[in-house]
């Protein structure tokens, strides 16, 4: 599920990972990225869902489009809208994502922004198990990235960038190989 450029989606197809669908909650230059590389392409705008965004309804729209497309394994790649518990339910343990921060520091929208301002000499990213609970879940791998003297939150964010194309396809395809040998994959590890 993407929201923006697709260039961790982009990583994901360059290792090898097999994508079935990649839906987007608006029009985004990922949808154009990947045509024709991806099983399919969808777009559930959340627009469409009313002023009063009703994230529940949303929510139960989303999984139903995974349900007719037979996902069993959902991967967050920049997607931008928090959704209901009804996902969760659906595919409880297999919805994976990434944060540009060494969780459970910074969690939320602007973690980037949040390391900056904090002073830390060190952030990253991680790559975890999605629940209701944004940025909560479990940790399965995460890796440092320095924060330089007259870094901006776009320079910063660029490196962290540059560190999640190469962890989370990484990251994916292990916890993919442990489900199809029929284990629970490793949790908590810290590369």
């Amino acid at each position: 599920m993407v929201s923006g450029t697709g260039s961790i989606l982009d990583s994901m197809l360059e290792r090898g990972i097999e994508v079935s669908l990649v839906l987007a909650d608006r029009p985004c230059p990922a949808l154009q990225r990947v045509e024709g590389r991806v099983g399919a392409t969808e777009l559930l705008e959340r627009s469409d869902w009313g002023r009063s965004f009703d994230r529940d309804a949303y929510t139960d729209g989303l999984v139903a489009r995974l349900a007719d497309h037979g996902i069993g394994l959902v991967a967050m790649a920049g997607f931008g809208t928090v959704l209901g518990p009804a996902l969760f339910d659906r595919f409880p343990g297999r919805v994976l994502n990434t944060h540009p921060a060494l969780l459970p520091s910074f969690p939320g929208w602007h973690a980037v922004g949040q390391a900056l301002e904090a002073g830390v000499k060190v952030t990253g990213c991680t790559v975890h198990i999605a629940t209701a609970e944004v940025d909560s879940g479990p940790i399965l791998a995460q890796e440092a990235v320095e924060v330089r003297p007259g870094d901006t939150e776009e320079s910063l964010h660029e490196r962290i960038k540059a560190v999640e194309r190469q962890l989370y396809p990484a990251t994916l395809a292990a916890f993919i190989d442990e489900l199809e040998a029929g284990g629970a994959p490793a949790m908590g590890e810290t590369e």
